[in-house]
């Protein structure tokens, strides 16, 4: 079954920049990607992301729901560490498969 992943990274101590040389909010953004799951993950479940960079990063469901019109579950998750790797960062961030979002972002 197909599920769009929107995932909440924590801020870094050194901050990514958007490209005008902003500082990136975490706290308002989503990491966003359409990926295939197994079976239907529940709120505090731990759910195994996919990078193209070959690393699997790891994340807890915090809310899901079943969005009827786009036939798909949306599952918002929360990066399972306290702080995130600039490793990690640049393997969600370098991947053209995760979309860096606004939270209220309709699509």
């Amino acid at each position: 079954m197909r599920a769009e992943v929107r995932l909440r990274v924590p801020n870094m101590k050194v901050r990514a920049m958007d490209p005008k040389g902003n500082p990136i909010d975490h706290y308002s953004m989503r990491f966003r990607r359409v990926i295939d799951i197994p079976r239907f993950p529940h709120v505090g479940d731990t759910v195994e992301l996919p990078t193209s960079a070959g690393r699997t990063l790891q994340a807890t469901v915090v809310h899901a729901e079943l969005d009827e019109p786009r036939r798909l579950f949306v599952l918002s998750c929360q990066y399972a560490q306290r702080a995130i790797s600039p490793a990690d960062y640049a393997a969600l961030s370098d991947d053209p498969a995760w979309e860096l979002k606004h939270l209220l972002a309709i699509d």
